[in-house]
Parts: C-alpha cells; sequence; structure tokens
C-alpha cells in the first residue's frame, strides 16, 4: 500500500513540474519583437476576437505563453453575466483553441 501511494506521489509531482517546465509567460518585450519578426499576431487582434465573443465584456488579463514550443494567448474576460471566461488563441494563426469559464 505505501509503495503504490508513494508511486501515485511521484507520478503527480513528475506530471506538475513537466506542465510547469513546458509553458511560460513571455514579457511585453518579448511579445513585441515576436510580433515585429512576424511571428505572432497583434494582442489587440486577440482582445477584440474574443470580445466579439462576448460582447460588452471586460478585459481582465491578457497573456502570452508558450506552451510546447507554440505561442499561445490567453484572453480573460468579464462577462456582463458575471462570469469570468478564458479564451486560448493561437497566437501565429489566430485559431480559437478554447473558450470556458474560469474556476
Amino acid at each position: 500500500m505505501f509503495k503504490s501511494s508513494r508511486c501515485a506521489c511521484l507520478v503527480i509531482l513528475f506530471l506538475t513540474v513537466v506542465s510547469q517546465v513546458s509553458a511560460r509567460d513571455l514579457s511585453q518585450d518579448q511579445a513585441l519583437k515576436l510580433r515585429k519578426e512576424g511571428k505572432v499576431l497583434s494582442s489587440q487582434t486577440f482582445i477584440e476576437r474574443a470580445l466579439e465573443r462576448h460582447p460588452k465584456a471586460r478585459l481582465l488579463e491578457l497573456e502570452l505563453e508558450e506552451k510546447h514550443g507554440r505561442y499561445v494567448y490567453e484572453v480573460e474576460l468579464l462577462t456582463v453575466q458575471g462570469q469570468v471566461r478564458e479564451l486560448k488563441f493561437d497566437a501565429s494563426s489566430g485559431e480559437l483553441l478554447e473558450d470556458e469559464e474560469d474556476d
């Protein structure tokens, strides 16, 4: 019993470390450099697309991350219904990857 519990704890620890290593937030300077190089679209593009999906929502947060070698914009909104929504977009193509209620 103790051995299987220890193994489960090690697996959880490993997955936690891997998930933290696989995603990193990029600074504003890094985002601007990627934009100038044509590797990502402008942040304004993603704010507009998120607000088109959730009209009259308020922008709470915008982050550019690198996840698994892919640039992802995360847009967090507060809707008029009081929901916090998190939308994820591929920063290079503009494709919507996810639109879900944030916990």
